[in-house]
């Protein structure tokens, strides 16, 4: 259930800035297809190689620091056409901060140039459970997309990854492909910069491998995403019901393991 009357837990999605919160406990947010397909990939933490590890710990500390100081924690995935592995990284992070109920969290994605969301990843996290729907655009269609259906739907399609409403300063930029993260060395306004490539899933399209091929690499960018999240803990903290509402100061966070 969305409690729309606490305005303090945000999990913000990259286009639409639609508060809504999830009340502590209460995962109904996620719908159930969603759920278990995060179960799922919970329990394969073990497939993730230490590198793979030690790069997405970045991520969390990054996560911990902006909470701890009452920021919020905003996360952009870049990728060169913003059209597949960004856009999976920007809405499996949303799923994973209220599979966690890490509150205070913004996702987002962009490109070094834009292109259009493309409909083989958008199916993929389709039948990951994942509710889309095709805007009336042409050329770099607007997708509506919900965690369930109580959730305000995330208006996904491509652009750059400086362009409105991503932030222009103070975000964590997280590199999906090795193209991106070969031409922008730098990323502007970004205060970390963490590489983690994916395989490109459009080496498939066309071909007998293609939707296994991006299940996979949907599979994969969840799994990494969730450990993101996992190292995150904000219960049992000590804090007061009303602030772990709010998400002040981000809970505890767990401390770093390559253990699988």
């Amino acid at each position: 259930m969305i409690h729309l009357r606490y305005q303090a837990l945000l999990i913000t999605g990259a286009i639409l800035c639609t508060v809504s919160t999830v009340g502590a406990g209460d995962l109904g947010v996620l719908n159930a297809r969603l759920r278990k397909y995060l179960d799922l990939r919970r329990a394969e933490f073990d497939q993730i190689p230490v590198e793979r590890k030690e790069a997405l710990q970045q991520v969390s500390q990054y996560i911990c620091r902006s909470l701890a100081s009452g920021d919020p924690a905003r996360l952009t995935f870049i990728c060169t056409h913003n059209s597949r592995r960004s856009h999976m990284g920007q809405l499996w992070a949303l799923a994973s901060a209220a599979y966690y109920e890490v509150g205070n969290v913004e996702t987002f994605s962009g490109g070094t140039e834009a292109t259009a969301f493309n409909p083989r990843a958008v199916a993929a996290m389709e039948r990951a459970g994942f509710e889309a729907v095709k805007g009336a655009e042409s050329t770099n269609p607007k997708y509506q997309v919900r965690l369930g259906a109580e959730y305000p739907a995330q208006i996904c399609f491509s652009k750059v990854y400086y362009a409105e409403p991503n932030p222009k300063k103070d975000y964590c930029a997280i590199m999906t492909c090795a193209q991106a993260d070969k031409s922008c060395p730098m990323v502007r306004g970004a205060s970390v910069r963490v590489s983690v490539p994916y395989d490109d899933p459009k080496s498939a399209d066309g071909t007998a491998a293609e939707t296994a091929t991006y299940d996979e690499r949907c599979a994969q960018i969840a799994r990494e995403t969730l450990y993101i999240f996992s190292l995150v803990n904000n219960q049992n903290d000590g804090q007061n019901g009303s602030d772990k509402l709010a998400g002040k100061g981000g809970g505890r966070c767990q401390t770093p393991s390559n253990k699988p």
